[in-house]
């Protein structure tokens, strides 16, 4: 049995889970929180979730304020910070997009919000020689394209939410001859749990090959691909 699957059989442990449950009851609108608060959300009775309270500010997980609330410790600002300086956005999203050029023979670019432009962050091209050229650095504006309408729908989707049904059943967004008549494109969104909306994950190519019924297959490669990006990024849009 390999290391992957021994991990794989092994069971969480309980008390992490909730000790967790705990911390996440904690955002920007709710810094502190009562022992009563805490136990009715996390459905803890109060002596439970009071041990659970002083473990965690044994390890300043968390603090007591003076009105003996509940608030975020110490500790958990020296993780974020080490989880921030050693994201690489380049080291997730590069692998994905090879992978997805590999899957629909196309190419693969994943586009941020300048101001009111649209940048590609990253780029991998296709095999053809007839196809869209874009190259990393490039700017093109949002108000044409997939990944321009990607960009300008989603900026303010919590991406710690899951998001409705409906949302997800309009992705990807296609573009079909917007920005240049001999081009076809779809794309989706990519979330992180800590920045939000953090690119637009698109395929671009001639409309003689990405035609509207290849497009149709492709939708779920893409998808896929977006939805793996951000659930690596820890955020739960896409469920």
């Amino acid at each position: 049995m390999t290391e992957i699957q021994i991990e794989r059989k092994t069971k969480s442990v309980e008390a992490v889970i909730r000790a967790l449950q705990v911390l996440k009851l904690f955002d920007k609108s709710t810094q502190e929180l009562s022992l009563a608060e805490i136990s009715r959300r996390t459905g803890m009775v109060k002596s439970t979730a009071l041990r659970m309270l002083v473990s965690l500010a044994e390890e300043q997980m968390v603090t007591v304020t003076a009105d003996r609330k509940y608030a975020l410790g110490p500790e958990i600002y020296r993780l974020g910070k080490a989880y921030t300086s050693g994201f690489n956005l380049e080291s997730h999203v590069r692998p994905a997009m090879q992978q997805l050029v590999l899957d629909a023979n196309e190419c693969v670019s994943f586009f941020q919000r300048i101001g009111n432009r649209r940048m590609c962050l990253f780029r991998e091209d296709s095999d053809h020689l007839l196809r869209e050229h874009v190259a990393e650095g490039d700017t093109v504006s949002l108000d044409r394209g997939a990944a321009g309408r990607v960009l300008t729908t989603f900026p303010k989707q919590d991406p710690n939410l899951t998001a409705p049904l409906r949302t997800l059943e309009q992705l990807p967004l296609v573009s079909i001859g917007e920005r240049d008549a001999e081009i076809n494109g779809l794309a989706a969104p990519v979330f992180s749990a800590a920045q939000g909306l953090v690119g637009a994950l698109t395929i671009s190519g001639p409309k003689s090959r990405l035609t509207e019924s290849y497009i149709e297959e492709l939708k779920p490669k893409v998808l896929r691909t977006a939805a793996n990006l951000s659930a690596r990024l820890g955020a739960r849009f896409y469920g």
